[in-house]
């Protein structure tokens, strides 16, 4: 945990500093992917026509990126791998894991009543060209959230990201900076599949509210394990929910059941 003693730099120091690791993760991740797109060619041309292999793997060397540019500034600042506050959390600590789940439910329900009462458009996320309408893809992707997605993102942009801007940051305003970072890093990947930019930014925004409250989690536990519990736990529940909609075709029957389909399709990958 780094102390206020080490408050040396600059805010706009450090937001550049935050920025440039965020890019670098992206980064990271074009090149970690390459092996994918060598191996299965189709994944650029029809990727939901692929095997459940390809997918997979692209899925997961696409995360990994963000552990390599993690590991690679690590290294590079001579921190090592006891900067990372990774530990089995305390009785309080899972109990901040139960209420980030629940608070973030409560606030992607706010979010869809919201998008649904205001008729406001909402772009899909890139990642679901990979998962098109494929069950078992669905449910695949439930073990790559726990086992990747939620790792390596929480691990660059909490324990990298806004580790790095509590620097010249008070902790409250090191969330939010490391939340905006996290929501802008994701316009591309909603402006691939939207018409406007509102559409685009609805989902942005959305994305923004998730990553404040992870934030705020690792900050209050400096555990890294309590954000990846809680942004696993509830990305989990929505592709679940998502496996659910696909099986009963839920969008099509009773109105009733719009708001989960909404929450189902919003994952903030």
């Amino acid at each position: 945990m780094e102390t206020p003693s080490r408050r040396r730099d600059g805010p706009v120091r450090t937001t550049l500093v935050a920025i440039g690791l965020a890019a670098f993760g992206i980064l990271a991740s074009q090149f970690t992917v390459l092996p994918a797109f060598v191996l299965d060619p189709a994944l650029v041309t029809a990727p939901a026509e692929t095997s459940l292999v390809s997918r997979t793997v692209l899925l997961i060397l696409n995360f990994l990126g963000f552990v390599l540019a993690g590991a690679v500034y690590l290294a590079a600042t001579g921190r090592g791998w006891s900067y990372v506050d990774l530990r089995l959390p305390t009785k309080r600590g899972w109990l901040y894991v139960l209420a980030g789940i629940l608070g973030s439910f409560a606030f992607y329900v706010f979010v869809s009543l919201v998008v649904q009462a205001l008729a406001l458009p909402s772009a899909e996320n890139q990642v679901s060209m990979y998962i098109g309408n494929d069950q078992t893809m669905v449910l695949i992707m439930i073990g790559i959230v726990f086992f990747f997605n939620a790792p390596a993102e929480e691990f660059l942009f909490r324990n990298i990201v806004q580790k790095r801007l509590y620097a010249a940051f008070g902790r409250l305003t090191a969330v939010v900076v490391a939340s905006a970072i996290f929501a802008l890093i994701h316009i591309l990947s909603y402006a691939f599949f939207s018409d406007s930019l509102l559409a685009t930014l609805v989902p942005v925004m959305v994305v923004f509210g998730g990553s404040i409250i992870f934030g705020l989690l690792y900050a209050k536990t400096d555990n890294l394990v309590v954000p990846i519990a809680a942004h696993a736990a509830f990305n989990a529940v929505q592709f679940g929910l998502l496996y659910l909609a696909l099986e009963y075709d839920l969008e099509a029957a009773d109105p009733s059941t719009s708001l989960l389909v909404d929450l189902a399709a919003t994952v903030p990958l």
